[in-house]
């Protein structure tokens, strides 16, 4: 293998290595087959412009230039094929690509002070590489997309960090001369490792800190949510309760006119009379939709507050007295759902507005929930629908993490028009 071979060969290694870390922590919003197009494309590209660079300048001009004619593409591409806001996906891509950088440096580094032949390089860095991805895929990439989710804005000022650490590293391995041939080139290089790691683990503590603050802040939601469904529903209780007394004193009255038209003789008025007032009775009944109490609240203020809305509601519900779960984390879960299917009917004319609930207790809990939507529905990697602006999703996030908590299958669906939500515990 010619040197010229050898390195067109490490650099086009080398970027498709450093894709696939971008790619592990990325959700991409396109299909296998097209993904794998977008990719031959841009390979042709990389091949193409790292052989000019290097049979113009050799190995320093393409080292000078890779991050123009190969970095910015990808990320522009990677971008392009993801779901992430622009700052989140500048701040993964390039943070891989500097990890990526450090790794190629340091791996040359050894292979040429120890005289390794070329094969040598590659393979240890096939090793690193390929090590690299799977820690990302298996510990990294579900927090990170999970702090992506819940921490959608305030990641501008991140950006800046991989990208003045990617910037000074790329000069100082190119200027004046190539690292591999300046010691204190190297020494410069390698110093700063030490300071990017310090910000890095200082980048992290900040965004577990944003993130416990929006759980936090989540869940003060949420316990609004519940608190307002049990007052709304003691609201109602003593307005009933309130009723009752009324009918009660007025059922002497009712039964002394009753007493009098039966002594007249007047039968039909009578039984007239009583079915008027049977009627009423049954117009102020109070409707409990389970005997959980919570769980009960929480259905006649979501219930009541769709039918205000011109929305029909067929409900079907089963519980019994004892959960397998905290009534409580059942109850925060179904409020969550109810309420992201009213804002969906919502959007749709007063004419197709329906909301669909089966909640039973027995064998299980089981809960299905649907309503009809409009557009589409893009789902992540974890089967959630995507949130289409900044603030929403949560809901389905909670419902999420209870059933990882309880160990429950969830499954967020979109058929013929209708959204549905099962979960089985």
């Amino acid at each position: 293998m010619t040197n010229l071979t050898f390195l067109l060969f490490r650099a086009f290694f080398i970027t498709i290595m450093t894709i696939g870390m971008m790619a592990s922590l990325t959700d991409f919003r396109f299909g296998r087959k097209k993904l794998l197009g977008i990719l031959a494309v841009y390979s042709i590209w990389a091949v193409a412009s790292s052989a000019v660079l290097l049979r113009l300048g050799g190995e320093l001009l393409l080292l000078r230039l890779f991050f123009c004619t190969i970095s910015i593409p990808a990320i522009l591409l990677t971008y392009w094929t993801a779901n992430d806001t622009p700052t989140q996906a500048v701040f993964n891509y390039i943070t891989q690509i500097l990890l990526s950088l450090l790794m190629a440096s340091m791996v040359r580094l050894l292979t040429d002070t120890l005289c390794f032949p070329d094969f040598i390089n590659i393979l240890l860095m096939g090793v690193f590489y390929v090590t690299i991805i799977y820690l990302e895929w298996r510990f990294v990439r579900r927090p990170f997309r999970m702090l992506v989710k819940m921490i959608p804005s305030r990641w501008g000022i991140l950006t800046f960090i991989p990208c003045v650490f990617a910037a000074y590293l790329i000069f100082l391995a190119s200027w004046p001369n190539n690292y591999i041939y300046n010691t204190a080139q190297r020494v410069y290089l390698y110093t700063a490792i030490v300071p990017l790691v310090i910000v890095y683990v200082v980048v992290f503590k900040s965004l577990v800190a944003q993130y416990h603050i929006q759980m936090e802040r989540q869940s003060a939601t949420l316990l609004t949510v519940q608190i307002a469904a049990l007052k709304e529903k003691l609201q109602k209780v003593k307005e009933v309760e309130d009723r009752i007394r009324i009918q009660r004193h007025d059922l002497r009255h009712q039964l002394q006119a009753v007493t009098e038209l039966v002594a007249r003789g007047d039968q039909e008025a009578a039984l007239d009379f009583l079915d008027a007032a049977q009627q009423r009775l049954d117009d102020h009944k109070s409707v409990r939709w389970c005997r959980p109490p919570v769980l009960d609240a929480v259905c006649a203020s979501y219930f009541d507050q769709a039918r205000r809305q011109g929305i029909r509601v067929d409900a079907k519900i089963s519980l019994p007295d004892t959960l397998p779960v905290d009534e409580g984390e059942l109850a925060i879960v179904l409020a969550n759902a109810l309420e992201n299917a009213i804002h969906a009917n919502l959007e749709l004319p007063q004419c197709r507005r329906e909301l669909r609930c089966k909640l039973l207790g027995i064998p299980g809990i089981m809960l299905e929930l649907s309503n009809p939507c409009t557009g589409d529905i893009t789902f992540d990697t974890d089967g959630l629908p995507m949130a289409r602006r900044d603030g929403h999703g949560l809901g389905c996030q909670s419902i999420s993490a209870f059933c990882r908590k309880h160990g429950a299958v969830c499954q967020f669906t979109l058929t013929d028009g209708w959204f549905r939500l099962r979960l089985i515990l």
